[in-house]
């Protein structure tokens, strides 16, 4: 019999080490298979006490305390699986619904489909990068590294900033594709929302690059807070999300304008809308776990790549014996 169909004993479940993911995190593959668990959208199903009882397994694993009688090393995993997609990593706090990775999809196809079907009117362009950019402000506020706070008026300046940039992008683009084919016009919210990435992730996160992100050791204790690291993480982010919207918005366009051009959605206008919003939700079902696997999540940092300043404290922590190699949250 496998081990994950035994019942395992207590103390052989407590020797499993939880506190890395399940697959290998040196390879992209193994990355992957963790964020499709993790970022799976049926984890916004889970009930409140589903979630609180992989919250009280996943403590007590961490405590060495005794673990629920009968559980198996795959519930273990389930477990471990419930709580990355609904705790922060760093904080332990339970995040927001909309905020967590798992609803990205939900969330993403129904937005991006607006945004896609509603290009060519101006109030629909506004309202559906207002409601792209309030959802973004939840997400990257949410999925942020360490526990980096932001002022209500940081908050309402990077929210405010990421609209104004993504409706001057999409407006601008507009005017500008108007006597273009109307496929090129179909990619202008893929660009807006590329433009709006590159504002609101670092604005949101801006304690981060005026503070730093902690920084640890490989085992676990923190040794400073770096601003290089921090400006590494958000950078590796910003290209994440802009790849997890590429497919849904630079592929179903081609698809959505080969349609138009056999003449199916003039048959058929009332397709356009579900079409579209179905094929943005296939493109994301795979596109945002895969986006997210580009980088690891527990990033590195050599030492020698740190501020001279925190180098320094370092050395003083370790006496001159410093870690090659430091790890930190990069966010989501």
């Amino acid at each position: 019999m496998s081990e994950s169909k035994q019942n395992p004993s207590s103390e052989s479940l407590l020797n499993i080490n939880i506190n890395e993911p399940r697959y290998d995190q040196e390879t992209y593959v193994g990355r992957a298979k963790h964020f499709l668990k993790v970022t799976n959208p049926l984890n916004v199903l889970a009930s409140t006490s589903a979630l609180e009882n992989a919250k009280c397994i996943v403590t007590k694993h961490r405590c060495r305390q005794p673990l629920p009688e009968g559980l198996t090393v795959d519930e273990l995993w389930n477990a471990k699986v419930l709580y990355d997609s609904a705790y922060h990593p760093d904080t332990g706090e339970l995040m927001p619904l909309i905020g967590r990775m798992s609803a990205q999809v939900p969330m993403n196809m129904l937005i991006t489909g607006g945004m896609m079907s509603f290009y060519k009117s101006t109030p629909a362009v506004i309202f559906w990068q207002w409601i792209n950019q309030s959802f973004n402000a939840v997400v990257n506020h949410t999925n942020r590294s360490g526990d980096a706070q932001i002022s209500d008026k940081q908050l309402a300046i990077s929210y405010a900033s990421a609209t104004t940039g993504a409706l001057v992008t999409a407006l601008g683009l507009n005017r500008l594709v108007k006597n273009l084919p109307p496929l090129v016009g179909r990619l202008v919210p893929f660009a807006a929302v590329a433009a709006a990435n590159c504002v609101n992730i670092p604005l949101m996160r801006s304690q981060e690059l005026k503070i730093g992100t902690p920084v640890y050791d490989e085992n676990n204790n923190k040794l400073g807070i770096s601003k290089v690291a921090a400006q590494y993480g958000i950078s590796q982010v910003i290209l994440s999300r802009i790849a997890m919207a590429a497919p849904g918005m630079v592929f179903v366009p081609f698809v959505m304008n080969h349609l138009e051009r056999q003449g199916t959605l003039c048959r058929y206008p009332w397709m356009t809308l579900p079409a579209q919003v179905g094929l943005v939700g296939l493109c994301l079902t795979f596109a945002t776990p895969l986006a997210c696997a580009f980088f690891k999540q527990k990033a590195e940092i050599k030492f020698k790549s740190l501020e001279p300043e925190l180098q320094e404290k370092i050395n003083k922590k370790t006496h001159s014996k410093p870690p090659q190699v430091l790890y930190y949250n990069k966010g989501l």
